[in-house]
């Protein structure tokens, strides 16, 4: 099964009043672990200021994105990359939202609600009434243990992989559990091979009773079953 992580960063929150994406990354999962297979772009919010708010979040600069493609530069590697694979987001309704507002001003194909998975819905279900951005959950789960600084996508995809892998049931929900008839029959024979190699219990013979009791008697003066009611 292949999954697609996805975050973005924005010149601000609002792509209808003129918004731009510059940054998107996408980390690929199979099965719910992560590959070394990464889509990663910068992109040139074509003259659109970041916001005050948003330099602070993620620290980069109108300057850094001049020189960066745009986005009808970058769409289709993008969406040659998630393929008809799930998409997976913290808070997918910004990211989503953000990117299917870009595609379809550039009448590209958007990404279809089914193929969403809200990890931020997820963890609102699973622990309810608590903090559920990424930083708590990535505290909450001992994913990273310093306090991040500036985000960047490519990273917070990453910490996203591992918190989804979490909200799920953890790493153990990764393991092949089923024994093949190998493994069944190597298990088999180590229970068959233990059985056999256990000493029987042995009953003592009467001439060694006998001698128990010579040696309690001359040697455990105190013992309670020598005492007589």
């Amino acid at each position: 099964m292949r999954e697609i992580v996805v975050d973005i960063e924005t010149t601000g929150l609002d792509p209808k009043k003129g918004d731009k994406i510059i940054e998107i990354a996408c980390l690929e999962l199979i099965n719910h672990i992560p590959t070394d297979k990464y889509f990663h772009e910068y992109v040139n919010p074509q003259g659109k200021e970041i916001s005050e708010g948003a330099f602070k979040v993620h620290g980069i600069s109108n300057d850094f994105l001049n020189e960066k493609p745009i986005f009808d530069e970058v769409a289709d590697n993008f969406l040659e990359f998630i393929g008809d694979s799930a998409v997976l987001a913290h808070n997918a309704s910004f990211d989503v939202g953000f990117l299917n507002h870009e595609l379809s001003l550039e009448s590209k194909k958007l990404i279809a609600d089914d193929k969403v998975i809200d990890t931020l819905a997820i963890a609102r279900a699973k622990h309810p009434g608590m903090p559920n951005n990424l930083d708590a959950l990535c505290k909450r789960y001992n994913i990273a243990e310093q306090k991040r600084g500036l985000h960047d996508a490519k990273s917070d995809c990453e910490l996203l992989a591992q918190v989804y892998i979490e909200l799920i049931g953890g790493r153990q929900s990764n393991l092949e559990l089923h024994k093949d008839d190998t493994n069944k029959s190597l298990l088999d024979d180590n229970v068959s091979r233990v059985l056999r190699e256990r000493r029987p219990a042995q009953e003592l013979t009467p001439e060694e009773l006998d001698k128990h009791r010579e040696f309690t008697k001359n040697f455990v003066k105190k013992a309670l079953w020598s005492k007589k009611d």
